[in-house]
């Protein structure tokens, strides 16, 4: 099958399997069926409604219908710890699941499966205009004059965080030399970040309204922008961090063994199909090897591992009043 016969049965299924809402628990489950919340972040949206639709056509997903919410990750990490009803969670950093675990509602071996809890995966491009007409595809790139680039806010966004780990791990090789990383982000976001939206999906619909030069986004969300027709290409440069989103079931919650089946069907290879034709880069190395001509492989890929770990990573760059970078970005948006 092509892939766009693919992306058409999927989008098809979509409609069929249950859909998307902002409030979820608000809608009754399907007559013999049930149904389950979804809290994640905004850039998933394509993800899991692939995976919504694809666990539809199995024995244990035909009678589930998954409601979702999306949003900024950070924000939906706290409203499902303020008592949303959540039944399964994806955010796209490890520390907003993390935040939830401390709250007693996610096991704190949510992550002791073979992908080790972050079966949802991506890498950080640069999203320039059709023609790429700054001539961008080096980090480097981005601090030339005149060039104007959109990113999120790294303290409400996930996916912000994600872009600002990229170029720091290139430009510092991978946590070596801190300064050198810590002086290309502060370059880049006194300099040349103007618009800073509250999400990853806020900063694409900016970046489709015109303004900037350069995005920084998952590579799926560049991917489905130039699906949509947008007049967009992209550019994975040479270094760049893979992106490992989390997914977990709310162990708190009612439905919490409908929810664990539903988050062991995301690893697997139905599970990763689904997410390639929605742009994702596979954790299954069978499904990887079958999707490898769509996937640009980067010179280096990083990894948060590479850097410490997010226990590291959270308290020397993102804590909020004392992590590096977020102290880069409080002066520069003063």
């Amino acid at each position: 099958m092509s892939l766009a016969m693919s992306l058409l049965l999927v989008v098809t299924l979509a409609g069929c399997a249950g859909g998307s809402s902002d409030t979820p628990g608000a809608a009754p489950a399907p007559a013999g069926g049930q149904v389950l919340n979804l809290y994640a972040f905004s850039v998933a949206k394509p993800a899991f409604e692939a995976l919504g639709a694809a666990y539809a056509t199995t024995p244990e997903g035909s009678k589930v219908t998954v409601l979702s919410s999306y949003g900024a990750s950070g924000d939906q990490s706290r409203k499902v710890v303020a008592g949303a009803p959540a039944d399964v969670v994806s955010f796209s950093i490890t520390p907003d699941v993390t935040r939830v675990v401390k709250a007693g509602l996610v096991d704190s071996s949510w992550n002791a499966g073979p992908t080790a809890g972050t079966p949802v995966n991506s890498v950080v491009v640069m999203v320039v205009r059709k023609g790429n007409p700054k001539n961008i595809h080096d980090w480097n790139d981005l601090l030339r004059p005149g060039v104007d680039v959109v990113t999120p806010n790294p303290l409400s966004s996930g996916s912000a965080q994600w872009n600002l780990l990229a170029p720091y791990a290139a430009e510092s090789n991978g946590g070596k030399d801190k300064q050198a990383g810590l002086d290309y982000v502060r370059s880049l976001v006194e300099d040349h970040v103007t618009t800073r939206p509250s999400s990853g999906s806020d900063a694409t619909e900016t970046f489709r309204q015109g303004h900037g030069d350069v995005l920084l986004s998952y590579e799926n969300e560049a991917i489905a922008a130039i699906r949509k027709g947008d007049d967009v290409e992209y550019v994975v440069p040479p270094q760049t961090i893979r992106i490992e989103c989390p997914v977990a079931a709310v162990s708190a919650s009612p439905n919490r063994d409908a929810a664990q089946r539903f988050v062991d069907f995301v690893a697997t290879p139905a599970g990763q199909e689904a997410l390639a034709t929605a742009g994702y880069r596979p954790v299954d190395p069978t499904v990887a090897a079958a999707h490898a001509a769509q996937f640009p492989t980067p010179a280096k890929l990083w990894t948060v591992k590479d850097l410490g770990g997010w226990s590291s990573v959270t308290a020397q760059l993102f804590a909020k009043d004392t992590g590096a970078i977020s102290q880069i970005y409080s002066r520069a948006t003063r």
